[in-house]
């Protein structure tokens, strides 16, 4: 993996990636990291690579041993309202914004940038196509950003069974689009897209 090259020497450089950009449930999930330089963490990689064991215990490893980290939302009204691209570019303003530490550079996952100033002031940033591949600190985002985004699934399966949402997560599913036709979307679901749309 390619180590943060573009931003100042020494500066502090923040991996920002999303999760649930497709599901047709629940929020879209945004991760911001700021690793430490002297205290790598072994075995990251695009979380859609690793097993859930694997990418929980890694997540447990980056809220441990990171400089820091946040994670942040769009809920499904922010989605239906605004879009789905720009609820995730809004995500993630919301989890750089979160970080207690304010990094000198962002890199996020994908070829878009979200608005990175702040009080006025412009953090600089780079968008990276395949990033949570190359760049260690967007793993470890976008390893936050899953497993967080599954945990709010789960919960939202307790609250909701007749989806099992925890079973597929909110995307387009067998069974979720059955269960979906048979029960009509709730308050979770993503009206804006079409199989809700055809569902309501």
């Amino acid at each position: 993996m390619q180590q943060a090259t573009l931003f100042e020497p020494g500066g502090l450089v923040a991996g920002v990636d999303e999760a649930g950009r497709g599901p047709l449930a629940g929020p879209v999930v945004a991760g911001a990291v700021i690793l430490r330089p002297d205290d790598p963490i072994d075995g990251l990689a695009d979380s859609k690579r690793l097993s859930a064991r694997r990418r929980n215990d890694l997540a447990r490893e980056i809220r441990t041993r990171s400089l820091a980290w946040s994670v942040a939302w769009a809920n499904p009204a922010e989605i239906d309202e605004m879009n789905i691209l720009a609820a995730t570019m809004l995500a993630m303003r919301r989890a750089v914004g979160n970080l207690p530490v304010t990094p000198n550079g962002v890199q996020v996952d994908g070829n878009r940038l979200p608005d990175l100033v702040f009080d006025g002031q412009r953090i600089e940033g780079e968008a990276i196509v395949g990033g949570d591949g190359k760049v260690p600190a967007i793993s470890a985002a976008s390893i936050i950003a899953k497993t967080t985004r599954d945990g709010i699934m789960e919960f939202l399966d307790r609250i909701h069974p007749e989806y099992e949402f925890a079973r597929h997560k909110g995307y387009g599913t067998q069974i979720h689009c059955e269960r979906l036709q048979l029960h009509g979307p709730c308050e979770q679901h993503r009206f804006s897209f079409a199989p809700v749309r055809a569902a309501s």
